[in-house]
């Protein structure tokens, strides 16, 4: 059967127009079906400036409010219609596969627990982000902005839930899972790792350890478990990095090089070098721990990002990583018990 894909129209900055670049890119080059969520009216008018999208599989499903991204949190409750609740809804009734949205990060992980749930021995879901490495491989980072304030088994959990997502996305049988912390010995860190420390070390993971914030670009590690401050701040200093660099790499080229051929050959490195930093063409970050697929994308994402993201979401659905995350977490009894941990 053809996978069913339910995008929020209304989530990014730009929206809706990237959301219906990227719908139309995704359902043209990944064989899949797009339900796209949002006020009917405004979003026919705009199908209607791509002549094409007529021949996808491209369905509008009316959903009359919208979370913006300065909300506060009852805007969860009280906007029944929002396109978050009518997208995640979709998922729950078995009519999508799964949900992408570049809306409000706090909103989409509150609806989601609402209306989807979480699975058994979850406490809180993560955000699993995708980096690039000198290595050549993928690391990802849990969790990269979900949970603001996380307890020791929060990121235990985390820390499973990412090697499960990893291992299943990645081929690998078994993935290194790190703990970001301040230094590499156990002692290293503050309250908060040190306990986090002692429990991901009794869970049935390729525990290598305490990992610095360098380690996230070199290779060394696969998964790395955070609290969800600290990793959403090291991914927006990433994606800062990454565009500067860009930049500035494309301002040295065009000023130190002379010939022709010597610019066009440079500029297919920098185009390649480019594409490899772009947050963009790893879609968004996968909402782990519920019971249905989520992924969550930057409010910035233009149609690449938004056409990534539903990739994500349909490799996600179709790899079964839901059920793995809850067959596995109730064999890792460190990672389910909740505690009562609190900081001193």
């Amino acid at each position: 059967m053809q996978t069913v894909i339910a995008v929020d129209a209304m989530g990014s900055d730009r929206a809706p127009k990237p959301e219906i670049e990227g719908v139309i890119l995704a359902a043209r080059h990944y064989g899949l079906k797009i339900l796209l969520v949002g006020p009917e009216q405004q979003l026919r008018s705009e199908l209607a400036h791509h002549p094409s999208a007529h021949e996808l599989p491209i369905e509008v499903v009316n959903a009359t409010e919208v979370i913006g991204m300065h909300e506060k949190a009852q805007a969860v409750r009280t906007k029944r219609d929002s396109t978050l609740r009518v997208g995640l809804k979709l998922v729950k009734n078995g009519e999508a596969a799964g949900f992408v949205t570049a809306g409000n990060t706090g909103a989409a992980m509150a609806t989601a627990k609402m209306v989807l749930g979480v699975l058994p021995g979850v406490d809180r879901p993560a955000l699993a982000a995708v980096f690039p490495t000198s290595a050549g491989k993928a690391s990802i980072m849990v969790d990269v902005g979900a949970n603001v304030d996380s307890k020791p088994q929060n990121i235990s959990q985390f820390a499973i839930m990412g090697e499960i997502y990893y291992r299943t996305i990645f081929g690998v049988k078994r993935p290194s899972v790190g703990l970001l912390s301040i230094g590499e010995e156990e002692s290293k860190g503050n309250e908060l790792t040190r306990h986090a420390y002692a429990l991901i070390k009794e869970l049935p993971v390729n525990f290598i350890g305490n990992v610095e914030g360098r380690d996230l670009y070199n290779g060394r590690v696969d998964v790395i478990a955070c609290d969800g401050f600290v990793g959403n701040v090291a991914l927006k200093i990433s994606e800062g990095i990454a565009e500067a660099f860009s930049y500035l790499l494309k301002e040295s080229l065009k000023s130190t090089i002379a010939s022709q051929v010597g610019y066009l050959l440079s500029r297919k490195a920098f185009v390649d070098f480019k594409k490899r930093v772009d947050y963009s063409e790893y879609g968004g970050a996968p909402l782990l721990g519920l019971r249905g697929v989520a992924i969550v994308g930057h409010g910035s994402s233009n149609a690449n990002a938004i056409k990534n993201a539903v990739r994500v979401a349909k490799q996600s659905a179709e790899s079964g990583i839901n059920s793995r995350i809850e067959q596995e977490l109730a064999f890792s009894k460190t990672a389910v018990g909740a505690g009562t941990w609190e900081p001193s």
